[in-house]
């Protein structure tokens, strides 16, 4: 009897939200990622590469790995602890096994702590254990190469699922994702998942990457940007407080879709979901205290980049990991 294709799906949680709202914020798709949808199209492309009828091809195994706020502080930030809980749902109704961090508090700044590792650690264990034919990693850090390569001796082919795109925001600043090359040249089957999106080569395909998204329903969102035409000349916004590169702290100002405003006189600065690096942007309410660098966009204007959201819990003061 022809044996199964066992496929291991490994995500790094804090790199899918990000493509996830690429997708939702600043793609013409204007939708999530669906986990679901995603499934199915690895147990497709798994087939493909290698040889093998669709039915023999499955996941038999999926895990999640992503640090994030505890129940306490979410609890107090509107509404994500609900949507925290209805994720859950939608790993677990996937089969998906979750494994989350707590966010720590070091030098002030709220950041994660050893998911990369026990990603890793986790994703070669569990090869071992059931012995996956393919193993798929939904990231794009090329510190996981060592992996890639630990896995490839286990006789184990790795599929890297990885995307590269960039975009202009309504604010003219540049945004670029790029999947490491180092990666991708260790893996078995590298999937360029933006060109896959934007150009199916079948209808096949196509109705695959349909089912790549959540639903069809548009957001009400500001579109992204159309292809600006830059002047000759981009005249520098001076700035009235700071200086550009310096690393500033202030307060939210106001939340849009994917984007949001950091008081700063006199027009409060710009900043993007993608800028956001120790929280979710969901998780962010208007008046939370954060750190930035003040910094100019593509257009001149003042921004803030590599935004920190400085919020502390009760019992974390002093505390150093």
């Amino acid at each position: 009897m022809p044996q199964l294709t066992k496929i291991g799906v490994f995500y790094d949680g804090n790199y899918f939200l990000h493509v996830s709202n690429y997708y939702n914020y600043d793609h013409p798709q204007r939708r999530r990622l669906s986990i679901t949808g995603l499934h199915q199209f690895i147990e497709a492309r798994v087939a493909q590469e290698e040889g093998v009828p669709l039915r023999r091809s499955k996941i038999v195994d999926s895990h999640y790995f992503r640090a994030r706020l505890n129940a306490t502080e979410a609890q107090q930030r509107g509404s994500a602890l609900y949507y925290d809980r209805v994720f859950d749902d939608i790993l677990m109704s996937s089969g998906v096994t979750t494994h989350y961090a707590p966010l720590r508090s070091t030098h002030g700044r709220r950041q994660e702590k050893g998911i990369d590792v026990w990603f890793a650690l986790e994703t070669f264990e569990q090869t071992l254990l059931h012995r996956f034919d393919v193993v798929v990693l939904i990231a794009s850090d090329g510190d996981y190469v060592p992996l890639v390569r630990k896995l490839n001796a286990l006789g184990c082919r790795v599929m890297i699922v990885g995307w590269d795109f960039e975009f202009t925001t309504d604010n003219g600043s540049g945004m670029v994702t790029r999947t490491s090359q180092d990666l991708l040249r260790e893996a078995s089957y590298p999937l360029a998942m933006s060109e896959i999106i934007d150009h199916p080569s079948s209808e096949a395909e196509a109705r695959l990457v349909h089912h790549l998204f959540v639903s069809d329903k548009k957001k009400d969102a500001p579109t992204p940007a159309a292809e600006n035409k830059k002047s000759d000349k981009v005249v520098l916004e001076e700035p009235v407080e700071g200086e550009i590169g310096e690393v500033m702290e202030s307060q939210i100002f106001s939340l849009k879709g994917g984007y949001g405003f950091i008081t700063y006189p006199p027009n409060n600065l710009f900043f993007h979901h993608t800028n956001v690096k120790n929280v979710r942007f969901e998780d962010l309410l208007e008046g939370d205290p954060v750190e930035f660098v003040l910094s100019h966009s593509d257009k001149g204007k003042l921004v803030a980049q590599e935004v920190y959201f400085l919020g502390e819990l009760e019992g974390d003061e002093g505390e150093q990991e």
